[in-house]
C-alpha cells in the first residue's frame, strides 16, 4: 500500500523541478536580453563634425572624437556637441542712437563651438546664450554710435560688436566668426531730413564745380587776351577764323568789317588823349 504514495511524491518532485527550471530559464533569458540591450546602447558613433564629452559617475573624463566609441553601461554617458558653424538671424531690436534717433535694426550672426567641455559645463543652452548676448551687444553698439556713423560706416560697428561678443563668448568655449548688421529702419521724418541734406550737399557741389569752371575759363581768356595783345597779327587771324565759322552755318547774318588799321588808329588816338 506504500508504493503508490512514493510514486506520487516522485511525480510531485519532478513537476516542481521542471517549474523551477522554467522559472530560472525565463529569468536568465530576461537578464540576457537586458545585458544585450545595455551592450548595444554602450556603443555610439560620432560624426566628423561632432565631439562627445564623456562623464563617468558625474565627472568629466575625456572627449570622444569622431568614429566609434564604447561606454561602461550605467556608469558612463556622453553628451554630443556639434562643431559646425551656426547661422542665426537676430530679432529686430528697437533702440536709440547716441544722438537720440530711434532706429530698428537687425543682424546676422555666425558662431561655432571650439571647446566642447566648456560648452557643456559652463552654460545651459549655449546656442540660446550666444544669441541673447548678440542681441544685447547689438543694442549697446548702436547706442554708442551716431546715426551718420551707422549709415556710412557699418564696418566699424560690426567690428565693435564682434569684439564685444568675442569677450563674452570666449568663456563659454564659443567663437564668433562674424556678425553683420542687415537692415536699418529709421523714422520717415528722419528719412526726409536726410534726403534734404543730401540734396543740399549735391547742389553745393554743383555750384562749386560751376564756379571753378568759370574761374578756369576766365583765366584762360585772360591768357588768350595777353597773347593776342603781344602778337599784332593774332587778332586779325582770330577775326578771319570767326568769319569762316559764321560762313559755314549758311545763315543770313550781315557782318560789317572794319580794317585793323582803323582799330589801331583809334587805339592810338585814345592813348594820346
Amino acid at each position: 500500500m506504500a508504493m503508490p504514495a512514493f510514486g506520487v511524491r516522485l511525480q510531485h518532485s519532478g513537476a516542481m523541478g521542471l517549474t523551477m527550471f522554467a522559472a530560472f530559464s525565463g529569468i536568465g533569458l530576461f537578464l540576457a536580453i537586458i545585458f544585450l540591450v545595455l551592450a548595444l546602447k554602450s556603443f555610439g558613433i560620432n560624426q566628423e563634425y561632432q565631439r562627445g564629452v564623456l562623464f563617468r559617475l558625474g565627472r568629466i573624463k575625456i572627449t570622444k572624437g569622431p568614429g566609434l566609441y564604447w561606454l561602461v553601461p550605467l556608469i558612463e554617458r556622453v553628451i554630443k556637441v556639434d562643431l559646425r558653424t551656426i547661422t542665426s538671424a537676430l530679432d529686430t531690436q528697437e533702440t536709440v542712437t547716441r544722438d537720440g534717433v530711434a532706429v530698428r535694426v537687425n543682424a546676422v550672426l555666425w558662431f561655432r563651438a571650439v571647446d566642447p567641455v566648456k560648452v557643456i559645463t559652463s552654460v545651459v543652452n549655449w546656442q540660446g546664450a550666444v544669441v541673447q548676448a548678440a542681441e544685447t551687444g547689438l543694442r549697446d553698439a548702436i547706442g554708442q554710435s551716431d546715426l551718420d556713423q551707422i549709415l556710412k560706416d557699418r564696418t566699424t560697428i560690426n567690428a565693435r560688436l564682434l569684439e564685444l561678443l568675442g569677450q563674452t563668448c570666449e568663456q563659454w568655449g564659443v567663437t564668433v566668426d562674424a556678425v553683420e548688421i542687415k537692415d536699418l529702419d529709421i523714422p520717415e521724418q528722419m528719412q526726409r531730413a536726410i534726403a534734404r541734406e543730401a540734396e543740399a550737399i549735391r547742389e553745393k557741389r554743383a555750384r562749386i564745380i560751376k564756379a571753378e569752371g568759370e574761374k578756369e575759363a576766365s583765366q584762360t581768356l585772360a591768357d588768350a587776351a595777353k597773347i593776342i595783345a603781344e602778337v599784332p597779327g593774332a587778332l586779325e587771324l582770330r577775326r578771319l577764323q570767326t568769319l569762316s565759322e559764321i560762313g559755314v552755318e549758311h545763315n543770313s547774318t550781315i557782318i560789317a568789317m572794319f580794317p585793323t588799321e582803323i582799330l589801331e588808329a583809334a587805339r592810338r588816338i585814345g592813348t594820346t588823349a
